[in-house]
């Protein structure tokens, strides 16, 4: 990695790195392993179609829906399709890009390109290998506390919470705090449910 800030390596590693939170424009999110648990769930019906489920934190989503608040672009971009990924997906109202080859940075050049972005305006929150390709360039790299040690030590900032245990939301709320924005989001979040 060219970035002397990469390598943090442990869960919870401080604060998020003030500058390169302020020049994030897109987030990418992984997620096998990153908005879920990594368990998969397959099975098949009497008629033998195939049924697969996911386990989402609902915390997580929230977070997501924080960002987009905060005028960001959101994107899941995960190496396997799934249904149950596209449904969550458009339940939350954030883009999402399946490639069954797991080839995700032309999926991100793509998003990058769309919106006029460089790599330092994106942030990524990874796992495992097949993310790698993207996260070392992106300006601000996050790994999930569980994610394996190359993605760990290649990243700007660490998570406590495991993929698909909050590790999202703990990064969206640190995120909106390194910018200056959670509290009024979060407020304005609140007094929409408060009928004020």
């Amino acid at each position: 990695m060219t970035s002397s800030d990469r390598g943090t390596g442990a869960p919870g590693s401080g604060a998020l790195p003030v500058e390169r939170a302020r020049a994030v424009k897109l987030v990418v999110v992984d997620v096998d392993g990153v908005l879920t648990d990594a368990g998969v769930y397959i099975g098949a019906t009497e008629s033998g179609e195939a049924v697969e489920l996911k386990r989402f934190d609902i915390q997580d989503g929230l977070g997501l829906k924080f960002l987009q608040r905060a005028g960001l672009q959101v994107a899941l971009v995960s190496g396997r399709v799934s249904q149950a990924t596209r449904l969550r997906a458009e339940e939350l109202g954030v883009e999402c890009h399946q490639d069954a080859g797991a080839q995700k940075v032309p999926l991100v050049r793509e998003l990058m390109v769309r919106d006029g972005l460089e790599w330092a305006q994106v942030a990524m929150i990874a796992d495992d290998l097949p993310d790698m390709a993207v996260f070392r360039h992106v300006g601000l790299g996050v790994a999930v506390a569980n994610a394996v040690p190359s993605i760990r030590e290649a990243a700007h900032w660490c998570t406590s919470s495991r993929g698909g245990h909050g590790a999202v939301r703990e990064f969206a709320d640190a995120l909106l705090h390194a910018r200056g924005e959670l509290d009024r989001i979060q407020d304005a979040y609140v007094a929409e449910r408060s009928g004020s």
